[in-house]
């Protein structure tokens, strides 16, 4: 099957290049244009402590397609995720989709427009760009997929389409806890590192900054439990540190998104918790989360208005 990556960003183009080096049959679509026109770029990704891949890569717009008969990969950043919900309902047709997004109900638009098949990823890699065309990349550990709502493709069969040895993937039944637990990670990460602008590493480097990520990590814990996700304060913070000194130096995507004058993601981590919290009558309880996500709401706005 062919593969629709909707995502032409730093993920969108690693995936792409790993799939192109094992022969299969990909194409990119720019999520946040659509001005039918379609192009070749040539890619280079570079693997930290791997090898260099090039791959010269097509590059469309939603626009120049009447159907995406295959596998529908998203990458693109989940607050776009109503409107491609819109564009794709007419285009996708049994084609399964499968959100490669972090955060908490990134799905509910296409669960909501009752497309047939989709799964969740949760990426366990990083990736900025380096350069016009040129990405650095580093695989941390296979990223699980799992099944949000299943009509007749398999799981297995969405693993294999995309699976290569240097973007790896791997079957995960319970996905609903590690959306979790990668979320409450990424609500520290994603809040506290643009707000200090610091790299990852800051959380094993510096015990003041790691017990705010402490208070954090228990505030959205106790939503997690409350909604049925069975999740321990000590795992978690065990996590927020495993991932602070595997990305020592790297950028945290907010951080990048704030530096391009992008909007955030900031909606579907810090206020999706507290959204769930309000709706349990434990606002109170997620006060410092949502006070971090409003501050890189506001700090995000703010340099969006500066832009020149």
């Amino acid at each position: 099957m062919k593969i629709f990556i909707i995502g032409a960003g730093a993920v969108g183009k690693a995936l792409a290049v790993s799939l192109y080096q094992e022969g299969k049959a990909v194409e990119l679509i720019r999520g946040h244009l659509d001005d039918g026109t379609s192009y070749k770029e040539k890619i280079t990704v570079e693997l930290k402590d791997g090898p260099t891949l090039r791959a010269e890569i097509t590059v469309s717009t939603l626009g120049t397609h009447s159907q995406l008969e295959g596998i529908v990969v998203l990458t693109n950043k989940s607050f776009g995720n109503k409107v491609l919900s819109e564009k794709l309902e007419s285009k996708i047709g049994d084609s399964p989709l499968v959100l490669l997004q972090n955060g908490l109900g990134v799905e509910q638009p296409f669960l909501e427009k009752d497309f047939p098949e989709v799964f969740r990823c949760v990426l366990f890699m990083t990736s900025q760009n380096s350069g016009p065309s040129t990405i650095s990349y580093k695989p941390v550990a296979p990223s699980p997929i799992g099944v949000i709502k299943q009509t007749k493709t398999t799981l297995g069969k969405i693993v294999n389409a995309l699976d290569s040895p240097n973007f790896r993937f791997m079957a995960e039944k319970n996905i609903q806890r590690i959306i979790w637990k990668k979320a409450i990670a990424n609500c520290v990460f994603n809040s506290i590192c643009p707000l200090l602008e610091v790299d990852n590493g800051i959380f094993h480097r510096n015990k003041e900054v790691l017990a705010i990520a402490q208070r954090v990590v228990a505030e959205c814990a106790l939503i997690a439990n409350k909604k049925g996700i069975d999740l321990g304060t000590s795992e978690l913070e065990d996590q927020v540190l495993m991932i602070s000194r595997m990305s020592d130096g790297q950028l945290i995507s907010t951080l990048q998104d704030i530096n391009n004058k992008r909007e955030t993601e900031i909606d579907t981590l810090n206020f999706e918790i507290y959204r769930m919290a309000h709706a349990m009558n434990l606002s109170n309880k997620v006060k410092e989360t949502r006070l971090l996500g409003e501050l890189v709401k506001l700090k995000s706005e703010l340099h969006r208005k500066n832009r020149s």
